[in-house]
């Protein structure tokens, strides 16, 4: 099988394996009486980005730093610039809500914090630790923000509409109003369990299978493997976030569509940067710490930056993150 065969079929088990993981997932949590608002924090927030973090770990247990560093920077370089801007130029988006603006700061200071760790140390497990711990505690901000009496005037938390953009997307499987009867309740006790094993074991395979085919084309075509992660990979394994954005682009809920960049981009660094340390230490390729990692940190200013200006992203400032992305793939790109 060709390494561009390997990279698209592994695109594809990780995107299947994924959705069948979060599914089952959910539906076992619910038959053990978890809340829905835990259920999307967690397992949703953290099950939608499952494709980056097998991918990450895979390619630092293969000894590819360039893969595993690369796809999550340029995953949230990528969801910044690239689905962000194209979100905002399908629908303006109004940010109406007091928390996505605060998450905002949170993406930012995560990105600062991963560029000053990759750029004086490399991520071990002590930097892992730190990650997951701050994760922990952002999940709970977000549990005690949306479930404070205040919840409703400030706004959703950016963990709340990540998981509510997969929720639109798939009419609602974690059903966060419980409006419906559940899946769970319904389906038996066995099959969600399969499905999620069953799930687990084609991303654990999806993602072989991409960073193979990464590693094969990087050598085949004579590009670095930081190249290849921070491009294909990257943006390969934000498909998710891509279809789910866009969609509540065009459904008018531009609250949602930003919210699920956030979220990402926050799980992204604390989620899976954390996990991929304390599973598989791995050194920081030079050039991610003294470019890439800047790139990451202006593209969170600038939407930062567009979201409290006029409490909107425009379709002109939507196409300036889309130009940005443009103009990185030039600069990154081999001449």
């Amino acid at each position: 099988m060709g390494d561009i065969s390997l990279l698209l079929g592994g695109l594809v088990l990780l995107v299947i394996g994924g959705e069948l993981l979060v599914r089952g997932a959910v539906a076992v949590a619910e038959r053990f009486g978890m809340s829905p608002l835990l259920i999307g924090l967690t397992l949703v927030g953290f099950g939608t980005s499952t494709p980056e973090l097998v991918t990450s770990i895979q390619a630092a247990l293969a000894g590819s730093p360039g893969i595993a560093i690369g796809n999550i920077v340029g995953s949230n370089i990528a969801n910044i610039l690239l689905i962000l801007g194209l979100s905002a130029i399908i629908t303006p988006i109004a940010v109406q809500s007091n928390a996505l603006r605060r998450d905002g700061l949170v993406v930012v200071a995560t990105a600062g914090l991963f560029s000053i760790i990759a750029y004086t140390h490399a991520l071990d497990r002590v930097a892992g630790f730190i990650f997951v711990g701050l994760l922990v505690a952002y999940i709970y901000y977000a549990y005690r923000q949306e479930t404070a009496p205040a919840a409703l005037a400030d706004g959703h938390t950016s963990a709340f509409e990540k998981a509510q953009a997969y929720d639109e997307l798939h009419d609602g499987p974690i059903r966060h109003q419980g409006a419906a009867k559940s899946w769970a309740d319904a389906s038996g006790p066995i099959l969600p369990i399969v499905m999620a094993l069953g799930g687990l074991a084609i991303v654990v395979v999806g993602g072989k299978l991409l960073v193979d085919g990464a590693i094969g084309i990087a050598r085949s075509y004579g590009l670095s493997e930081t190249i290849i992660g921070l491009t294909i990979v990257a943006v390969g394994t934000s498909m998710p976030e891509f279809v789910t954005s866009v969609v509540a682009a065009l459904r008018k809920h531009s609250d949602v569509a930003l919210g699920n960049i956030m979220g990402s981009n926050i799980y992204n660094i604390l989620g899976i940067g954390g996990l991929t340390g304390l599973i598989s230490p791995t050194p920081v390729p030079a050039e991610i710490a003294r470019f890439d990692n800047l790139a990451m940190i202006a593209a969170s200013v600038a939407m930062l930056a567009f979201a409290w200006s006029g409490h909107r992203i425009s379709r002109l400032e939507g196409s300036a993150l889309l130009a940005g992305y443009i103009a990185y793939l030039y600069v990154l790109l081999p001449k």
